[in-house]
């Protein structure tokens, strides 16, 4: 269940994935958030720069295991605007980061393009449980779902 302080993070991670959008890149935004409530990291894709592992939370992931113990790690929560790619759910999980939330699950995410005729990703899409069952995962979160779906929609230059 997401609360209002979550839904807070939430927001953020829509507009990460916003400035990633304006900045020529696919929207997705995260932030890693320590037990205490405090914002930690946070980032948004860059994989406009032609490296395709420069996803937010893959960069979370390898901040964490930089400037973290792993109790701090473990006890942490990453707030993202589309449930992690198995890329992504692998690194948090080696890392041993904690919960993860997600606004838009890539159940919707692969429907929509599919919707737009957006090619299918080179990596098959997977839940985060399906990649790292120990991991507690909470999302969709409805409501800020329609918001992702249409940063995808601007970015594929599809019309509302």
């Amino acid at each position: 269940m997401v609360d209002d302080v979550e839904l807070k993070y939430l927001r953020r991670c829509v507009e990460l994935a916003t400035e990633a959008l304006e900045a020529g890149d696919e929207p997705f935004g995260s932030v890693l958030v320590g037990a205490d409530g405090t914002v930690l990291a946070e980032d948004h894709n860059r994989v406009a720069s032609g490296d395709r592992t420069r996803h937010p939370e893959f960069e979370l992931a390898r901040w964490s295991a930089a400037h973290m113990t792993p109790e701090e790690r473990a006890a942490a929560t990453v707030y993202t605007s589309g449930e992690h790619c198995p890329m992504c759910a692998a690194a948090h999980a080696w890392v041993g980061l904690g919960r993860i939330v997600y606004v838009a699950s890539s159940e919707q995410l692969m429907v929509w393009l599919a919707e737009l005729g957006v090619p299918a990703p080179p990596v098959r899409t997977l839940p985060i449980r399906e990649v790292a069952p120990g991991v507690i995962v909470d999302g969709p979160v409805p409501g800020l779902a329609d918001e992702v779906r249409a940063l995808q929609r601007r970015f594929h230059h599809a019309e509302d």
